[in-house]
Formats: structure tokens, sequence, C-alpha cells
């Protein structure tokens, strides 16, 4: 690095039009300059470089054996320093990425898509799902994962976030249910029973108890999980309501045992989100993988919705 500290990278381009034309108007054509500019970078060169690089003969003139050994130097040189400062392409076919994302396992309504979409249109990439956990955001901040889903009312002002789409919440309750037979739930029913609660942040469903107490209600958890399926799967025979996003049941086999109601309409309905650390903004890779899930969300929120 001593001596390129010396040197102005911009005569790199005169000087390879200079040695290969062998002639200052020519070199300047090929380089987008004026003679007079020219003239200029090539007294400069030979200054630098302390050679006269181009020497007057009676056949026109003749390079230097220093010149024709920077030149042989700059044929091997000049491309890679294009590529080096090309703009990025990103090829999925040939691209062998390592995408690294995470989130509960509410993506299960979308994640299966966007993979499937990963794997035909770039075969080579790798997908690592993480599960999420009380620190997530930091990992992101870390550069241990990627690209994370969430549902959150406020945006994380560190990250950049997009807003994916928003889900109406409904409740699931056994047959037997006392509130089984009604056509929908006020918010008072709904505090007095029993619940069962997706833990998806700590002990909290935090969609739904942020909204609970914001009205200054709290309602009962009976049973806590980790996850929505096995949430599902505890509802039966019990009087335990959960409650839920409703594309969660798109893909359930209607079960005869259970009710589908509709959530008090004091709980609105649940935003979903992406979010990334800003420094894979520009990443060609990680642009192409966001509009994956653009893509896929797309589809997803064109389908009606199978609970309405």
């Amino acid at each position: 690095m001593v001596h390129i500290e010396r040197v102005d990278l911009n005569l790199l381009a005169p000087l390879a039009a200079l040695l290969e034309e062998r002639h200052v108007s020519r070199a300047a054509e090929v380089a987008g300059m004026s003679q007079p500019a020219m003239s200029r970078a090539f007294q400069r060169l030979r200054a630098t470089l302390g050679d006269e690089l181009l020497v007057r003969t009676p056949g026109g003139y003749r390079l230097t054996p220093r010149a024709e050994r920077v030149q042989r130097q700059l044929r091997a040189v000049l491309p890679r320093l294009e590529s080096l400062f090309a703009p990025e392409d990103f090829d999925p076919a040939e691209a062998a990425e390592v995408f690294r994302i995470a989130g509960t396992d509410f993506t299960q309504v979308f994640a299966p898509a966007v993979f499937q979409r990963v794997f035909r249109e770039s075969p080579r990439s790798t997908l690592h799902f993480r599960t999420w956990h009380d620190a997530i955001y930091e990992d992101v901040d870390r550069g241990v994962v990627d690209l994370v889903f969430f549902a959150r009312s406020t945006p994380l002002t560190a990250l950049h976030t997009e807003h994916l789409f928003d889900d109406r919440f409904v409740c699931v309750l056994s047959v037997d249910h006392p509130l089984a037979e009604r056509p929908a739930i006020a918010l008072k029913e709904y505090l007095d029973a029993t619940h069962v609660v997706v833990g998806t942040i700590g002990e909290r469903q935090t969609a739904i108890e942020q909204r609970l107490e914001d009205l200054g209600e709290r309602r009962r958890a009976g049973l806590t999980v980790p996850y929505h399926s096995l949430a599902l799967r505890s509802v039966l025979g019990t009087r335990l309501i959960l409650t839920l996003p409703a594309r969660l049941l798109e893909e359930q086999v209607p079960d005869p045992g259970i009710r589908i109601l509709p959530a008090p309409e004091e709980i609105r309905p649940l935003g979903y989100h992406m979010a990334w650390h800003p420094r894979l903004d520009g990443d060609p890779g990680q642009r192409w993988l966001r509009n994956a899930v653009r893509a896929v969300i797309s589809e997803l929120t064109q389908q009606e919705d199978p609970l309405s």
C-alpha cells in the first residue's frame, strides 16, 4: 500500500488506452477525454512510473520494456477491477446463498409457499429457519438472522420494517362449551372465560394482551403453550377458549368437535410484518428474498378468507 497511496487510480483508464493505441489522439478518443487532458495524463503517468512508456521511432511510437510489462499486468488487473466496482447482479438459478429467517409458528400460514418459491427459483440456496425467542431482534442486529417475521403494532425503529398483511382474530371452542352456540362472543363473556394462551413472547400472546391492557382488562389463562398447533389440540373437551388469527385455520381439516366464532370486536385485527437490518437493504440476494416473500403474500391476500 506504500506505493498505491501515491497513485491517482483515475490514471488507469488513460494508461490502458495509451499503451493499447500508442497514440495520444486515438487514446483520448478511446478513453472519452480531450487531447489536452490525455496529454496531461500522459505526462503524469511518466512521472508516476518513472518511465517514458512510449518512445518515438521512425515507424511510430513503441512501448518501452516497462510499458510492455505494465500492459500485460493491466490486461489481467482491469477486468478484476471492473468486476469489483460493477453493480452486483444476483442470479438465483446459479446462486448458493444461505438465508437465515425467524418467526413464530404463525409463519406456517405463508412460509411453506416461500420455501417452495426459493427452492424452485434458487435450488442451490439454503434456508435456516430459527425459532422465536425474546432476543430475536438482537440476533437481527448482530447479523445472526437476516429476516424476521413478527406481529407488532409499534415499528422497530432500529430495523427496516414492512407491513405484510392483517388477519382477524377468531375464537376456537369445544362444541360442548357453554358459549359454543352463541353467534358471537361479547367482551364480558370473553373475559369471564378461561383461555388457552399462545406464549409467543414469554407467556404472553402480545397482540391480544396489549389490546386488553389498553382497555384496562385482563383475561385468565388456564393453559399456556408455546405453539399455535399445540393450542388447537388443547381445546377439545375443555371449557377453554383459544384466540388465534383466522388464517391459521385455513389448512386445518374441519373438526366436528370444535366451533369457530368471531373474536370480540374490541380485539382488533393482527398486523403482520417483516423486518431486516438496514445494512441488508442493498444486498441483491436479500432483496430477491424479500421480493419472494412479497410475491407469496400478494397471492395469499388475494385469496378469499375461508372463515368469512
